[in-house]
């Protein structure tokens, strides 16, 4: 028989634990520690008691600062998760000093702080270029999108809520009509139990719906096209992402480029960046004005992807003399290092198409098209119709075709040809010849001429390097990847305090005094 060295759990053992020698030089918890203790002034957070001679003590909001950023900086966002670390880390007991708030406390200081958490975040904005941490040369705007503390399931026009609730209401009329009927027999009471919680949780939502409808008009975007809208939280928006569809807010960053040290940060309930960009320059400036700068833009250079884009943002930044590059869509097509990009994207389409078992759809390359005799033939041998010759779409002329309907009805490649072939009657297409005349040159075209140059390339490359790492950081690093508040101001606060996360971390590394140090 094996022998087994004997262990007995009826046992206790005593650990002292010096707080003091648990934060360490050279970590996130010390620098915030730090910080917090003697650089920054959170007097800003006073006016918000009033408990000075009645009421009971309020926590100290430096201790519930450390606590919110260190549990942030582990990825933990939850309240409850927060207070629970807070009762079972060593780390965070050193840190707040055994003090334990309830999750209550913490959720409302988060929720309620966002003007206050601003002004924090221009502190430490303050801390860094004390620090030289900040090179004011050159900075690149980008956007995250993350999802929000709200289900897609409930957003829609105002007709389809309105559809939606009245589904819902004939569905209870149904579950009423059946529990009459049941009524009648013997019936187990936990099935009638499950049956009136079910019609309650149907109720509760069509009361949420009418709610929702009678209090809040369209939701319409700047160019006033109806779009939709959520019933739990309003200023979220529905967008696109690589993974899907989510309803969420887009978190705009402008980024110094010395050492990636976010300048300026704001939340936005916008699926499109494009119309971003002006507010976000102004608030880089008002942060950096506040530094006790000048309008460092007339001197810096700033970068920004294709998402900015626009003639308005174009003419934004050449009437406001800023040395900005801006890429339009067509940037990388222009680039020669890209020109065989076409066909991997060609053949990345196929094999998604292959996996998820989409349909392929016809595009303008696969119609026969002779621009000397001004003929289109689809891919099943119909001659399509000229009805446009000098379209014009988005600054672009060009020639457009329609099928004609005895042709088109009937063909049995419309699955393949038309996106919605049982709402869609024909196809058409365009060829484009080129651009159309215009009296005066756009700004946008400006812009492609500059960052066309040598000089406009070496500076957007740049770009990247300095746009995407703190993105990465805060989303894949510190885990940072949703938001669990609602309402736009509360989650602007809560993306600052992301961003501070995030700059904290750069005076760790890179600030005199703590890089190294440990």
């Amino acid at each position: 028989m094996p022998r087994y060295k004997n262990y007995d759990y009826d046992q206790c053992k005593l650990l002292p634990v010096s707080y003091a020698q648990q934060i360490l030089p050279g970590t996130f918890e010390h620098t915030l520690d730090y910080l917090i203790d003697h650089e920054l002034d959170l007097s800003i957070f006073d006016a918000r008691y009033r408990n000075d001679t009645t009421g009971a003590p309020a926590y100290d909001p430096r201790i519930l600062l450390k606590i919110i950023l260190f549990a942030y900086s582990r990825g933990i966002v939850s309240s409850r998760r927060i207070e629970q670390l807070s009762r079972e880390n060593i780390l965070m007991m050193a840190l707040s000093a055994d003090t334990q708030p309830d999750f209550t406390t913490i959720a409302d200081f988060v929720a309620s702080a966002s003007e206050e958490i601003a002004r924090l975040f221009q502190e430490v904005l303050l801390v860094c270029d004390t620090m030289g941490l900040l090179g004011k040369e050159l900075f690149a705007i980008d956007g995250l999108k993350l999802p929000g503390n709200a289900a897609k399931e409930w957003s829609g026009k105002k007709a389809d809520l309105k559809k939606k609730q009245q589904k819902i209401e004939k569905l209870i009329r149904a579950m009423l009509a059946r529990h009459r009927e049941t009524d009648a027999s013997d019936t187990d009471e936990r099935s009638v139990d499950r049956a009136e919680k079910s019609l309650e949780r149907l109720r509760a939502k069509a009361r949420k719906i009418k709610r929702f409808l009678a209090t809040h008009d369209e939701n319409r975007s700047a160019k006033g096209t109806i779009r939709q809208s959520n019933i739990t939280d309003p200023e979220s928006a529905k967008m696109k992402t690589g993974h899907g569809v989510i309803q969420g807010y887009t978190a705009v960053a402008a980024v110094d480029g010395k050492h990636q040290v976010i300048v300026h940060g704001a939340a936005h309930g916008e699926g499109q960046e494009h119309g971003l960009l002006a507010s976000t320059i102004e608030g880089l400036r008002e942060n950096l004005a506040a530094l006790g700068a000048q309008d460092v833009l007339k001197e810096a250079a700033l970068t920004a992807d294709a998402g900015y884009a626009s003639e308005a943002n174009m003419k934004y930044v050449f009437e406001e003399g800023i040395d900005a590059y801006i890429a339009d869509s067509q940037y990388r097509k222009r680039d020669p290092r890209f020109a065989s990009a076409a066909r991997h994207k060609v053949r990345h389409r196929k094999e998604c198409q292959q996996h998820s078992g989409a349909r392929s759809l016809f595009r303008p390359a696969d119609f026969t098209y002779d621009e000397t005799a001004r003929t289109c033939v689809c891919p099943a041998g119909k001659r399509l119709y000229k009805n446009g010759a000098n379209v014009t779409i988005r600054g672009f002329i060009g020639m457009k075709f329609t099928a004609p309907k005895s042709a088109c009805l009937p063909c049995a490649l419309r699955d393949r040809c038309l996106r919605h072939p049982e709402k869609t009657k024909v196809r058409q297409v365009v060829f484009f010849n080129g651009r159309t005349r215009e009296t005066s040159e756009t700004f946008t075209a400006k812009m492609k001429r500059k960052i066309d140059s040598v000089l406009g390339k070496l500076i957007y490359q740049r770009r990247l390097a300095i746009a995407e790492p703190p993105f990465a950081n805060i989303r894949h690093a510190k885990g940072l990847d949703r938001f669990t508040l609602r309402g736009k101001l509360k989650v602007n606060g809560q993306w600052l305090l992301y961003c501070l996360v995030h700059n904290i971390g750069k005076i760790q590394r890179y600030g005199p005094g703590f890089a190294g140090s440990g």
